[in-house]
């Protein structure tokens, strides 16, 4: 469990910020801000370490310029050199984070970190006293299939920086898992709904760390003016 570090009065503080600091917000928003009851609630999320060894195979493009005749004008015309690549790596996933709850946005819930995890302690009822805790709803296995694909896109991202040159082409990319080992974490929110205008909005603090994230009506006037201030400098500098 990772205990409720920031109070519910920091929390709202951190909030009325968040929304000033909302520009595109519309200007009664900002102004009047948010009424709503926070709730403190402990959130379920699966985390998993893995060592990995991945083997790959593919080409590396770099560019080069070659000068042709254009009628009376020359011009450079972009070619591509390509070479075979290819390579294996060992590359260990520490506490890969994996929500574990249904309905709340994910999005959202992702900003929130980094997470002080090293501030976890040992689960106790006491922890818990005062705050709601939500039990899991996603399984371990489902889990690790979250958390093995936000592995391979990190380890697809770093053959292509192995192959490296301006261009890649991956023919092959397997990997290994060993030594998985997961942990049940129970993790602090501030979780808050409010409406304006007719809908409804959340908003979530990370009750160990202050990081506010949430949804907010927006306003199209200053959309509007704002790409039409953005065209105008466009017209000018053309």
């Amino acid at each position: 469990v990772l205990p409720f570090l920031v109070e519910k009065d920091v929390a709202a503080g951190n909030l009325k910020t968040w929304i000033q600091s909302r520009w595109f917000a519309p200007n009664e928003f900002r102004q009047r801000g948010v009424q709503g009851k926070f709730n403190g609630v402990y959130t379920p999320f699966w985390t998993f370490d893995s060592m990995t060894f991945t083997r790959y195979s593919g080409e590396r493009g770099d560019h080069y310029y070659e000068t042709v005749n254009d009628g009376d004008e020359e011009k450079q015309v972009r070619h591509t050199r390509w070479s075979r690549a290819s390579g294996s790596f060992d590359r260990f996933f520490d506490d890969v984070l994996i929500l574990a709850a249904d309905g709340l946005p994910r999005r959202l819930i992702d900003r929130l970190a980094p997470w002080p995890l090293h501030r976890c302690v040992p689960f106790s009822q006491q922890v818990l006293a005062g705050f709601y805790a939500r039990t899991y709803e996603l399984e371990l296995e489902p889990g690790f299939g979250q958390a093995r694909n936000q592995m391979e896109n990190d380890l697809a991202r770093e053959v292509r920086r192995r192959i490296g040159g301006d261009e890649q082409r991956v023919h092959s990319c397997k990997t290994q898992y060993s030594a998985v080992t997961f942990k049940h974490l129970l993790l602090p929110v501030w979780l808050l709904a409010y409406r304006y205008k007719g809908t409804t909005y959340q908003v979530m603090v990370n009750a160990a760390t202050g990081e506010v994230q949430g949804q907010r009506p927006w306003s199209w006037i200053k959309i509007l003016c704002m790409a039409a201030t953005l065209a105008a400098v466009a017209g000018v500098v053309a």
